[in-house]
């Protein structure tokens, strides 16, 4: 992503905390930095992208962190998946700081990433929303403000419903067809192209039926995800049996060490007796 900025023509001031993320963006013509804070005073707008709520608690009010080197006017987007409730609390404080906060969480994995075809939840002020606009369109191709902050990231748990819920009805059915005998590779063109069709059963599909468990997106990451799900369902009564299942069946990978595999291998946990 951000080296699709970098090709755009913006000038990018990046920190990570890892290095080797921050020498391959050198190399196409960012600078570097040695802190969040030291981020904010070189920019105008700041973009984060980082595990968790923790995370993003550290990165934007921790020590030397970005709210160490605001000023007014200037404007932070968070592009994580992490808590609304936390999203709230830090754009809270960053306006303490004259500074605008805008939570827009991404959908479309590393590909999307990659080829600049993201959709982008955005949640937070209309007018840094509109000044965020040209960026936004850089990264993404589906933008859509869903209203004020923490909008973004509830749109965004709901996505991560849809994805849980797909993932398991595909490797259910790829199942059901192996035991009947079927070729999965031609049910998968078949359904591809029919009311059942979705984006996990095209580009994930064939992946779980040939036990390729190489991530595009990382089943420790949509756990994390669907906890925030489950505990912002619990707050507000909302049943969420398909999402629990889901979330039931990959904690059985992870407590195998599976946590870095590709969400597709939730069919070596659901294939086993007694899975649900």
């Amino acid at each position: 992503m951000a080296a699709n900025l970098i090709r755009a023509g913006f000038d990018l001031t990046v920190y990570n905390r890892t290095r080797a993320p921050v020498a391959r963006l050198l190399s196409l013509g960012a600078s570097s930095a040695n802190s969040p804070a030291a981020v904010a005073g070189r920019s105008d707008l700041i973009i984060t992208m980082v595990t968790d709520a923790v995370a993003m608690e550290q990165v934007a009010l921790g020590p030397k962190g970005i709210i160490d080197g605001a000023r007014e006017g200037m404007v932070v987007v968070d592009m994580s998946t992490i808590s609304p409730g936390v999203t709230r609390k830090v754009a809270a404080r960053l306006e303490t700081r004259g500074v605008k906060m805008l939570d827009a969480p991404v959908s479309g994995g590393e590909q999307g990433a990659k080829e600049g075809t993201l959709t982008i939840m955005v949640g937070g002020p209309e007018r840094a929303f509109e000044s965020c606009l040209p960026v936004f369109r850089v990264l993404g191709k589906k933008v859509v403000r869903m209203g004020e902050n923490g909008a973004g990231q509830l749109a965004k748990l709901a996505n991560q419903i849809l994805v849980a819920s797909n993932m398991l009805g595909v490797c259910e059915c790829l199942l059901f067809a192996k035991k009947a005998g079927l070729d999965l590779d031609k049910l998968i063109d078949s359904l591809s192209a029919g009311a059942a069709s979705s984006w996990s059963l095209a580009n994930l599909g064939p992946k779980a039926a040939h036990r390729d468990f190489a991530p595009g997106f990382k089943i420790a990451l949509l756990q994390k995800d669907l906890r925030y799900v489950i505990e912002t369902a619990r707050a507000s009564r909302v049943e969420i049996p398909a999402t629990r299942l889901a979330h039931r069946l990959y904690a059985k990978l992870e407590a195998e060490g599976r946590g870095e595999e590709g969400t597709q291998a939730l069919i070596d946990a659901l294939e086993r007796p007694g899975a649900s």
